[in-house]
């Protein structure tokens, strides 16, 4: 899959400050879903693009995925669109390649970094099933001019209508660290399929991401809910998180919430288990709990709403079973975690019938699942 990025703000080869990569050499990457490289079809004065290409390897995506008796050896794994449109692989390449660019932060041309600069982007393949016109609601709010074309799935055979990848060129003056992030959150958003699994860290980074932007943007509910792919515990988290930058109504919140149906499939009815986690955080709320033990916290589900509350500090995991806490771990995406992000988590062996120093220190510790353990 392929991206590209251009510019004729003069000299226009200082993008290569900007991105932290030099113009006149190519750039590789090992990612988790194949290699990235970096390199510069064009840089002169005048103008400079620089190039994402993306080779994906979707046999090392299925290598070793755990499914139901018979997945692995279905060919939709292995013949599909993933190589080639763009999603949240792409994204994620983006993030790891462009990481100090999306900081906006350069010490080499500091001004530079801080100005809107003309930009022009190119992403040739955009997975985008929900229509043509999506692309422009999502990035005309954001000061980008859109282009979007599309064609029939094939010249030969036009019974088979439309094709639903969309040629997308952007346009627009904005600081590159804005263009960068703009892309990061959206891209996923138009192709609504995320390649892994989404928890409650992802709250955190769409709120990162957008922090300048997404609270005012129209389509708000509908980028939260396609980029926490629909799971609608991590939506009303990121829009409640928005509507106290926004001041937005509770009223309005649940209006998002059950809004654009034409596009997004109805919620599905909260499991008894989602509604006891629900209350135990409205709870912790209600008390303003800033350092939270989760005791007996099994495989993390809970630990993972814990952390994508704002106004926790830190969340202190505790159960008796090494098993679990491996599996919490995993859940939790500890090994992909930000220095900030894992600061906040603490994982532990303990058990509720010794005394541990480690679990003082808490404005609360709730027992969810291990208080019909202990003794009166």
């Amino acid at each position: 899959m392929l991206l590209t990025l251009a510019t004729t703000h003069p000299p226009a080869r200082d993008l290569g400050f900007l991105l932290h990569k030099h113009p006149d050499r190519v750039h590789s990457f090992t990612e988790p879903m194949g290699t990235a490289h970096v390199f510069y079809p064009e840089a002169t004065d005048d103008r400079c693009t620089v190039a994402l290409l993306l080779e994906v390897d979707p046999v090392g995506l299925v290598r070793g995925r755990k499914g139901a008796p018979g997945e692995g050896f279905a060919l939709a794994q292995y013949v599909n669109d993933r190589p080639y449109a763009a999603s949240s692989m792409l994204a994620m390449a983006l993030k790891d390649v462009f990481r100090t660019a999306m900081t906006g932060r350069c010490n080499a041309r500091p001004e530079l970094a801080a100005a809107a600069i003309p930009l022009e982007i190119h992403v040739p393949a955009v997975a985008s099933r929900a229509g043509s016109d999506l692309p422009r609601r999502l990035f005309e709010p954001l000061g980008w001019r859109v282009a979007v074309a599309t064609g029939p799935l094939d010249p030969d055979v036009p019974a088979w209508g439309e094709s639903p990848y969309l040629d997308v060129r952007l346009s627009g003056t904005l600081r590159l660290a804005e263009a960068l992030n703009h892309l990061y959150v959206l891209l996923p958003v138009l192709d609504d399929a995320k390649h892994y699994r989404v928890g409650g860290d992802e709250v955190d980074k769409l709120l990162r991401a957008g922090a300048d932007w997404l609270a005012s943007h129209p389509e708000s509910d509908l980028i939260a809910r396609r980029y926490l792919s629909h799971r609608r515990e991590l939506t009303r988290s990121a829009l409640a998180r928005l509507a106290e930058v926004d001041d937005t109504e509770p009223e309005q919140l649940d209006d998002a919430l059950g809004g654009a149906v034409e596009l997004d499939p109805p919620d599905r009815p909260l499991s008894l288990a989602e509604q006891r986690r629900g209350a135990v955080l409205a709870v912790l709320r209600s008390h303003a709990a800033r350092r939270v033990g989760d005791l007996g916290c099994g495989e993390g589900l809970l630990a993972r709403e814990l952390l994508g509350e704002r106004t926790i500090e830190h969340v202190l995991a505790a159960d008796v079973s090494a098993r679990a806490l491996r599996i919490a771990g995993s859940r939790l995406g500890v090994e992909r975690m930000s220095d900030a992000q894992r600061a906040r988590l603490t994982l532990i062996q303990s058990s509720l019938t010794y005394r541990d120093e480690r679990l003082t220190g808490l404005d609360a510790a709730v027992l969810m699942e291990v208080v019909e353990h202990v003794d009166p």
